[in-house]
Formats: structure tokens, sequence, C-alpha cells
């Protein structure tokens, strides 16, 4: 990975951001360079989850479909920033406008992979990707983590974002607006 990166764009293949952890706790992120070295630029979080954007080099579009730009957080895992499941972490600046409920997604260590993600993730709106993780903090269990990692390597070889609610996470949300309809995945 690292040398297809390098091949198309120059810079150092590894690209490493601070996102906030359980507590509150700043770490360092680490992922494959998906953008071309001269284009990184803070948007906000919708302008950021954009898969068309020019920014994006040919084997990034490939990493992201993959989820293999996601590897390097392994690492964050092993050394305790980070578990396999939960909700995925944010930079300090969106954890800065996080409404009080929003902040429950720093009770947990933040995940590799959570519920979102299998879920559509950004296919919602970040108000229901929040719900989510709130759902998921209050139904975690060894066994809906396994059926979490079980879709999310379905999601690696099909190379989709996921587009059920294989939980159930969105229709049992308490918020009217977040519900919706959504086809089971398994």
């Amino acid at each position: 990975m690292a040398v297809a990166i390098r091949l198309e764009s120059r810079g150092n293949p590894f690209f490493a951001q601070i996102r906030v952890g359980r507590n509150g706790k700043a770490f360092r992120l680490w992922k494959m360079r998906t953008l071309y070295a001269d284009k990184f630029v803070i948007l906000d979080r919708d302008a950021e989850l954009k898969s068309d954007s020019d920014r994006i080099t040919r084997v990034g579009r490939w990493l992201r479909r993959t989820k293999l730009d996601e590897i390097p957080q392994l690492l964050n895992v092993l050394v305790g920033h980070m578990s396999l499941i939960g909700p995925r972490p944010d930079i300090p600046q969106q954890v800065a406008t996080y409404r009080e409920t929003q902040r429950e997604r720093l009770l947990v260590r933040p995940g590799l992979t959570g519920i979102a993600q299998v879920s559509g993730n950004t296919e919602h709106s970040w108000d229901k990707r929040i719900e989510m993780d709130r759902w998921y903090i209050s139904n975690a269990s060894p066994l809906l983590d396994a059926k979490i990692l079980w879709w999310t390597i379905g999601a690696i070889f099909s190379g989709e974002d996921g587009n059920a609610d294989p939980s159930g996470a969105v229709a049992a949300t308490s918020d009217p607006n977040i519900r919706q309809q959504s086809p089971q995945r398994i």
C-alpha cells in the first residue's frame, strides 16, 4: 500500500491526525494517506466525507472503498488508544461542538469499526451516526461486537460502506427524526 501511494503522489504514505478518545483524551490516529499531500485542509465534517473530492488519489479511493486505509489503526488498538469495535474517534474541533448527549461517545474507547460504519455511515447525517453510536454504547455486548466485526469483514470484501441497518440501531433510536426504515443485511 505504501509503495502504491508513493508511486501516485509524493509525500509520506502514512497520515497521522489527533483524535479524541475515551474520557476526552487526545491521541494520534494513524491511517494510510489517501489524499494528495498538498491537499490537506480541515473541512467541516460533512465536506470531509465526500468521496468524489478531487483531493483523493486513485489509490486513495481504492484504499477507502476497501477500508485498507484504516489498517495502521491496529497500532492504535495494540497500544490501547482504540478498541476493534466502538464509535469512531472524532477530531478535537468536532468534539468541541458536541451537545451533552453526544459526549456519551467519550465514555467508551473509540473503535476501528462501529455500528455506524456497517449501517450506511456516510449515507446518514451526523446526528444519525451519533445516535447509532449511543445505541451501541447502551447495547454493547460480545455478541454485538462479533456481529459488527463480521459485517465489517463483509463490507471490506464487497467494497461497500454498508447500506443497511443490520443491528436495528437506527430503527431503535429514541429520536423520531433519526428513525428510518432500512433493510436488514442478514
